[in-house]
């Protein structure tokens, strides 16, 4: 329950898109459609002059987050459970 309500606390108040998720099988990691996924959603936020956020779950990938104008808001992580990485990108 304290991971949901640090979740819930890094969440914007304002209207925002949540981006659950994106992935890449294994074999075509590294081939640029994880990017390519990420650019086209965030085409459309932009367009709507939208907030997006995130709870990235491998710190390997905030770098790549970075890039596209995602800023790292604070680590949610209680006694025994993997770090999550929220983070926010205002529209560009």
């Amino acid at each position: 329950m304290e991971v949901l309500e640090q979740m819930e606390y890094h969440q914007p108040d304002e209207p925002h898109w949540h981006l659950p998720l994106i992935g890449v099988d294994p074999a075509k990691q590294g081939s640029g459609y994880g990017s390519q996924l990420l650019q086209h959603t965030l085409d459309e936020i932009d367009r709507r002059g939208e907030i997006a956020y995130l709870e990235n779950t491998n710190p390997v990938n905030t770098p790549l987050y970075e890039r596209y104008g995602f800023e790292l808001m604070g680590i949610i992580q209680t006694d025994g459970t993997p770090p999550l990485f929220p983070m926010i990108r205002r529209p560009n």
